[in-house]
């Protein structure tokens, strides 16, 4: 028998303990996270926070004038902005921070800023997609612009109007995250020109084109994937309502009528077969089931017809459990609703006031209040219960419209021309 020697353990323990701090960090790639569900898989995080909310880690300035979100993925953070502080002029950047500090890495101009309508959606606004050493964003004016993630040097820009007769279904420019799918980039440009199309990650050539006949045109979501049967689904809302493309060939599978409105902007929430999607401007949201056929065909039925109750203009929905969680369209009122049924839980004004965005997280909600407030509460179907909110630094010059990023045991914020990290790990 041989002896034991204490130096392997204590070499395995070292080993042991390096391989855990090389571990890599979990990202946040684009909008929404890496599902578009903005549930992220994080635990061990505050169930409550102190008095003057969690410790912030560092902040940094430099992001522009804005509401796009950050992008987080591998050492970087990725946003869009107009006029930043660290540029002499006004026009719109793509910019590059480092994970770790927030210190600024580089920024590449995307063009100019978007100034129509009134001044309050005036800015950037799409949230940039990062994935395979490519990082990606769709400007206001439907300019694609694709570029290296380590360096912003731009590979290729396609107009989803020009190029494509791409339409929008509302007055207030694009703001889709593309979605980076392996070796393929798909975007919405809208209408029935070129209702979705998948473009070469590498050379920005067409891989296919879908078309949805008497499409309004685009909205502001951004497209979430389902496997159903062996078929991968791109999931998009447009301004006619929800629609189903088959991935491989651009294949419209399925499609469900919505009546015009003033805009479609949240982006639709998938879980298995299901498709849930929520409207604002008193729409309503509205449970689909997803059904495979023969040789990768797809069709839907309804669960329940769209309902009113279930509004949400643009802060988006989360789903945890068997129940789904957002604002009442842009009140600064969370609800929550049972998802299958649709039938409303409870619904319970909040500490902050104007539209709330929300993301998720080891059974907490994470709500972003219009007026700056950020809020923790209990993601529960039984009563809203806040445990703990603060007023992020830096706002309210402009609504805070930007959605919370919770990844690697950190909420990242953006307010305008501001970044701001803050550490939620328990225990720590």
């Amino acid at each position: 028998m041989k002896r034991f020697q204490p130096r392997y353990v204590l070499s395995a323990l070292v080993a042991a303990m390096l391989a855990a701090v090389n571990l890599p960090a979990a990202d946040w790639p684009t909008f929404r996270g890496s599902d578009r569900s903005a549930v992220s898989p994080e635990t061990g995080l505050l169930q409550e926070w102190p008095a003057g909310g969690p410790p912030l880690l560092w902040e940094s300035q430099g992001a522009g004038r804005g509401y796009a979100d950050l992008t987080v993925a591998g050492d970087h953070i990725y946003t869009l902005g107009d006029g930043p502080s660290l540029s002499e002029d006004k026009d719109e950047y793509l910019l590059c921070f480092a994970r770790q500090d927030g210190k600024f890495v580089w920024k590449t101009k995307t063009g100019q800023p978007w100034t129509s309508g009134s001044a309050t959606w005036q800015s950037s606004r799409g949230t940039p997609s990062a994935a395979g050493g490519t990082v990606c964003v769709v400007t206001a004016f439907g300019e694609l612009v694709v570029c290296e993630a380590s360096t912003g040097v731009e590979r290729w820009r396609k107009n989803l109007k020009a190029e494509f007769g791409g339409t929008k279904a509302d007055g207030w420019g694009y703001s889709e995250s593309p979605l980076i799918d392996g070796d393929q980039i798909v975007v919405t440009p809208g209408g029935s020109q070129t209702t979705m199309i998948a473009l070469n990650t590498i050379s920005g050539d067409v891989v296919w084109k879908a078309v949805r006949e008497g499409d309004r045109g685009a909205g502001h979501a951004s497209i979430a994937i389902a496997e159903i049967g062996g078929t991968k689904v791109y999931v998009q809302m447009t301004g006619s309502g929800a629609m189903g493309v088959r991935a491989k060939d651009g294949v419209l599978l399925w499609k469900h009528e919505l009546e015009k409105t003033t805009a479609v902007i949240p982006t639709p929430l998938v879980r298995g077969d299901l498709v849930f999607f929520a409207v604002g401007y008193k729409r309503g949201g509205a449970l689909l089931k997803q059904i495979p056929g023969e040789a990768g065909t797809v069709t839907i039925e309804e669960q329940y017809p769209v309902n009113n109750t279930l509004a949400n203009k643009h802060g988006g929905m989360v789903m945890v459990g068997d129940a789904v969680y957002g604002d009442s369209d842009d009140q600064g009122i969370p609800f929550c609703a049972d998802l299958m049924t649709g039938k409303q839980n409870w619904k319970s004004r909040g500490s902050g006031r104007g539209s709330a965005s929300v993301a998720a997280a080891d059974g907490r909600l994470y709500f972003h209040f219009a007026d700056g407030t950020m809020v923790l509460a209990e993601a529960s179907p039984g009563a809203y219960k806040e445990l703990g909110s603060f007023k992020v630094p830096g706002s309210g010059d402009r609504p805070s419209w930007s959605h919370p990023v919770i990844v690697d045991g950190k909420l990242y914020l953006r307010e305008q021309d501001k970044i701001l990290c803050y550490n939620i790990r328990a225990g720590q």
